[in-house]
């Protein structure tokens, strides 16, 4: 029989899904540590815009395990995403080390599974090759071994600032600023500027819509995919909960409803200069292009707050240059251009993912190549990130208990739990016709003591009025 190895899980990031994956496992008694490069959990959530809101409901967004308060509204703000995470982390008393990040995840070598954490000591051996085990280095010089590894870095890891010629020139031209959507956090600094947002997704056009009520004097927003827009819920029903039904229905039958109902689910910007969008709402959001929910954008530019314009394609002499031709010199150009997964120096000589640096597989599942190493939070989709973050943390967790290598928080191995079972109760045998207990036996009636004279009885209960009175009576 194998010896399970007594090493912990380690999941690499304390975001909503590292933390719903250290629950998940710690609930089934396997010792999970969670690694996180900033100092505190939940740090891209700390880093956003102040205005954000979920664009999901409080019920349809807790994690398993803990409800979201009412008292965060439906649409929860993201500071309150913030102290959720932190609560979260301690309701499940999670085992949680900051400010360690992981470089790279390798496979163990046979003769060199110690751990510099003094977490584990080494033993045992593991018929999946090897002894099993991966190593983890981390800042510091530190080496981790783990029975099995969650990567959960998180969809938005590192801005991408597209390759635009000219840009670093304009970013150092007196008066004229070049900033990723990271950066933003209010509009105050922008009161009285012309400013240009790039990108149309959800945090661009939140962003130009912000900048529009904050006090801008002048918002443009380039458009070079004209994007779904939807309404973040119709009278009362959630958008959310269309993504959820459409993830059990074929691509083509609710690109079909979209086409027939879009009029009355989308809003129609082509009148201001941002054409409708071309192709299937579901098989674009199948690809990546995710619909943008409306919490102000739509009013903006109807409004002539916002207005569209083409795509950028460069920068020069102070001035942007448009796909069109055209040539603005807004003083601020902010860059809503998206993130990068950035998991090629961490797993990419593993073979685990697609041509577009994404995980292969996801959930619980691993890929052939390296069972062991699971991915959790690498998809963004119509039902709700947080909500799936939530199913998979559970098949994950599910997964890793099954194995025989995750130790228990008590240093017991998981299979030795397991096998070990309570004895079951006998079964109450009831009575074949009326289904009751059966009634006890009645105990046998026993003879009376014979009373005692009623002088007697009388004085001892005290009573000599009615002892004198049966002396009398003989």
């Amino acid at each position: 029989m194998t010896t399970p190895l007594p090493h912990p899980v380690y999941v690499i990031g304390g975001g909503p899904g590292g933390l719903a994956v250290a629950a998940a496992l710690t609930r089934r008694g396997v010792r999970t540590v969670v690694l996180e490069r900033a100092d505190a959990v939940g740090a891209s959530w700390r880093g956003h815009y102040d205005r954000l809101r979920l664009h999901t409901t409080r019920r349809l967004s807790a994690l398993p395990g803990l409800k979201m308060p009412r008292s965060f509204g439906r649409w929860v703000a993201r500071a309150d995403v913030v102290r959720y995470l932190e609560r979260y982390a301690e309701v499940h008393d999670l085992e949680i080390v900051t400010g360690v990040e992981v470089e790279r995840v390798e496979r163990t070598p046979q003769d060199d599974n110690g751990d510099d954490s003094g977490t584990g000591t080494g033993t045992g051996a593991n018929p999946r090759g090897g002894d099993g085990t991966w190593t983890l280095h981390a800042t510091g010089g530190r080496r981790l071994v783990a029975s099995a590894v969650v990567v959960a870095t998180g969809f938005n890891h590192t801005p991408r600032m597209p390759e635009w010629p000219g840009a670093e020139a304009y970013a150092a031209t007196a008066g004229r600023e070049l900033l990723h959507a990271s950066a933003y956090r209010t509009p105050k600094p922008y009161a009285g500027r012309d400013v240009l947002v790039v990108g149309v997704g959800n945090t661009g056009a939140e962003i130009a819509a912000d900048l529009a009520e904050g006090g801008a004097a002048r918002v443009r927003l380039a458009v070079r995919t004209a994007p779904y827009i939807v309404r973040r819920s119709t009278l009362g029903w959630p958008s959310q909960r269309n993504g959820i039904l459409a993830r059990r229905l074929p691509v083509w039958l609710v690109d079909a409803g979209m086409r027939l109902f879009g009029r009355f689910l989308t809003a129609d910007l082509s009148a201001y200069g941002m054409a409708r969008p071309a192709g299937g709402l579901y098989a674009r959001a199948r690809a990546g292009a995710i619909p943008v929910q409306d919490v102000g954008l739509v009013a903006a530019v109807r409004a002539g707050k916002v207005e569209p314009v083409g795509a950028v394609t460069g920068f020069e002499d102070g001035e942007v240059l448009l796909v069109d031709g055209t040539r603005i010199a807004p003083d601020t150009v902010i860059a809503a251009t998206g993130y990068r997964r950035a998991l090629e120096p961490l797993v990419g000589h593993l073979g685990v993912l697609d041509e577009r640096g994404r995980p292969r597989v996801r959930g619980g599942r691993c890929a052939r190549q390296a069972p062991g190493i699971y991915f959790q939070g690498f998809t963004n989709p119509l039902s709700g990130m947080l909500r799936e973050l939530g199913l998979d943390a559970d098949r994950i967790a599910r997964r890793i208990a099954r194995t025989t290598h995750a130790p228990s928080r008590t240093g017991q191995p998981l299979t030795a739990q397991r096998n070990l079972k309570t004895p079951k109760s006998p079964k109450i045998q009831r009575h074949p016709r009326t289904r009751k207990l059966p009634k006890p036996p009645k105990t046998p009636k026993t003879s009376k003591a014979p009373s005692p004279p009623k002088a007697a009885k009388a004085r001892e209960t005290g009573n000599t009025g009615k002892a004198e009175k049966a002396l009398k009576h003989g």
